[in-house]
C-alpha cells in the first residue's frame, strides 16, 4: 500500500497473466464494496467493468503470457473510487476502436469490452501508449 497523502492510499494487486486469475479481481470488487458499502448496482458496474480490462489486459495487452502481469491499483478519494489497469504490452490506439454498436460490427463476437467499460464507468482515461486504463465510479 502507498499512501499518497494523508488520507489517500493507494492499494496495489499484481497478478499473473492468465485467465484464472479473473477470480482473483472478482473477491477483490467483493472486498472494496463490503469495505466502501457500495450499492448492489455500483457493485454490478464495477465488476463488470474492471474484470473486462483486467481480460483485455491479460489477453490482448500481454497475449496471455504468463511471464507477464497486470498491475491493479485502487483507491478512494472523497467519494470517488477509481481503479488503474496496467499490462506490460505495446499498448493499442484507443481512438480507433470501432463502434460495436454500428450495423457492420453489430453482430461481431468481440469488440465490446472498451465499450461497455465507457458506459458502466462513471469516467474513463487512457494513457497515451494504451496500455493503461483507468476507472472512475462515483460513491
Amino acid at each position: 500500500m502507498t499512501e499518497i497523502a494523508a488520507n489517500i492510499k493507494i492499494n496495489n494487486l499484481n497478478i499473473e497473466s492468465d485467465i484464472s486469475n479473473i477470480a482473483i479481481v472478482e473477491n477483490l470488487v467483493y472486498i472494496v464494496s463490503e469495505k466502501y458499502k457500495i450499492s448492489d448496482e455500483l457493485y454490478g458496474n464495477i465488476l463488470i467493468a474492471l474484470t473486462e480490462a483486467v481480460t483485455n489486459a491479460i489477453l490482448h495487452g500481454n497475449k496471455s503470457d504468463k511471464t507477464k502481469t497486470v498491475n491493479i491499483e485502487y483507491s478512494v478519494q472523497t467519494n470517488n473510487l477509481f481503479f488503474i489497469i496496467t499490462d506490460q504490452g505495446k499498448g493499442f490506439d484507443y481512438n480507433l476502436l470501432p463502434d460495436p454498436t454500428s450495423p457492420e460490427n453489430i453482430e461481431k463476437i468481440d469488440g465490446r469490452g472498451i465499450f461497455l467499460i465507457k458506459n458502466l464507468a462513471d469516467n474513463v482515461m487512457f494513457n497515451d501508449s494504451g496500455n493503461q486504463i483507468k476507472l472512475f465510479f462515483n460513491i
